[in-house]
């Protein structure tokens, strides 16, 4: 009798398990709906670049575009946090995908009618990079309350996954479409995916509807100053976000800029990059699916340990290897950062408290990638007067002697086994 009773015991503990390891049925539609509106966003930024260049602008009107959806992300960064800790994340999330919706079928619209002047686009181009850094944030907060504890880094690496599709799929098919349609027609599409993702978004039943901070007299400003005095008061978490900043500084901004520059020098050319940039797709496919059955016991180091990782691509680039190997290398940086990326996340959300998350993402994020466009702009001169490829050698080294040093500080190394992250049994 008692054995059979283990017996059923352990079925039902089998099958609790399976139940344990599906993400939830809102979680599953709302990645697919994000997945449809990454690919949409991807296609979008090619077919930008297009409809500026057809309007009758050169170069300089293509950044002038680009330049007014970035600096409004930056400058509204905080502010979108903060009001997703205040009013909810999905009311954030929501408007923000309206805005974004708005914003690129008036461009679609504009284009068809062969009204798209300047000012109207570089209008248009800002309202999408508000609602870009509303939802950014706010995402960051939403996706713990769609999933159980111990589900997060899965969650995350399957939202890794389709970010690092998206980024592969989405360029190919605006190619397409463009040649036979237009870039009118890709904008419109990717109002379409925004509209899918509000859609998604408004059924979502798990999500608390009401404002996190309800009953607060706390001011909006006040609300901002505390975020700040959180994000300072964890040291770990200021730490790695300094460590993300000094790497997109030297490491991915001068890569992005002088990797292409290099492949134009080469036979291969521009082909040849792009295959670069395909192995580096891959490989964050391929480590986002191995990530989301792998909970190591100690997420935090293992997620600084991966941006090592990112060094294999310039490095490969600075010895001057084959394209086969540069291929080979950006596939690893590409695993390093579907790694590193899911578990920072997961990190992040199981550390910091629910009424924060939304400000701290910000925060770090803005931390992160503040100085990812100085990169941008100096790798350029720099590499005239010493050369590309001992930039990005540099870069390599610094990133590999940052990476141990930032793995071996306390607060890092102190990682221990963090609830939600790491299964209880483990």
């Amino acid at each position: 009798m008692a054995l059979g009773t283990s017996g059923r015991r352990g079925r039902r503990s089998a099958v609790s398990g399976r139940v344990e390891n599906r993400l939830g049925g809102e979680f599953r539609r709302y990645a697919w709906a994000q997945a449809m509106s990454l690919t949409g966003s991807a296609m979008a930024s090619l077919a930008l670049a297009f409809a500026v260049l057809a309007t009758g602008g050169g170069g300089g009107a293509l950044g002038l575009v680009m330049g007014a959806r970035i600096l409004p992300l930056v400058v509204m960064l905080l502010l979108g946090g903060t009001a997703a800790d205040r009013l909810g994340s999905r009311r954030v999330m929501l408007g923000a995908d309206l805005l974004r919706c708005t914003a690129q079928g008036a461009f679609a619209v504009l284009l068809l009618t062969g009204s798209a002047t300047m000012p109207a686009m570089l209008a248009l181009a800002a309202l999408s990079g508000v609602g870009e850094a509303g939802f950014g944030p706010a995402q960051s907060a939403l996706v713990p309350a769609l999933v159980p504890a111990g589900q997060l880094l899965r969650a995350n690496a399957t939202l890794g996954m389709m970010r690092s599709g998206a980024a592969v799929v989405g360029p190919a098919l605006a190619g397409v479409v463009v040649a036979s349609a237009g870039p009118a027609a890709v904008l419109a599409v990717d109002a379409g995916t925004f509209a899918l993702s509000f859609a998604v978004l408004w059924s979502l039943r798990s999500v608390p509807s009401g404002s996190i901070a309800a009953g607060s007299t706390v001011s909006f400003a006040a609300d901002l100053r505390a975020g700040w005095g959180e994000f300072r008061a964890r040291s770990w978490l200021w730490t790695t976000t300094l460590h993300m900043s000094l790497f997109n500084l030297l490491v991915w901004g001068p890569y992005l800029v002088l990797g292409p520059l290099l492949a134009a020098q080469r036979p291969g050319g521009a082909g040849a990059w792009g295959a670069v940039m395909g192995g580096y797709g891959v490989g964050a496919l391929l480590a986002g699916l191995t990530i989301r059955s792998r909970r190591p016991p100690r997420p935090l180091r293992t997620a600084v340990w991966a941006t090592a990782c990112f060094a294999a691509a310039p490095g490969a680039l600075a010895l001057g290897l084959p394209w086969i190997a540069v291929c080979a290398a950006a596939l690893v940086s590409g695993a390093g950062s579907a790694v590193c990326g899911a578990l920072f996340e997961s990190v992040n959300q199981q550390r910091i408290p629910v009424e924060l998350r939304a400000r701290l993402a910000a925060y770090g994020s803005l931390g992160a990638f503040g100085l990812g466009p100085l990169g941008l702009v100096a790798a350029g001169p720099v590499a005239a007067v010493v050369g590309a490829r001992w930039v990005l050698g540099a870069g390599a080294v610094w990133l590999l002697v940052a990476t141990s040093v930032v793995a071996l500080l306390p607060q890092v190394r102190r990682d221990g086994r963090t609830a939600g992250i790491v299964s209880p049994e483990n």
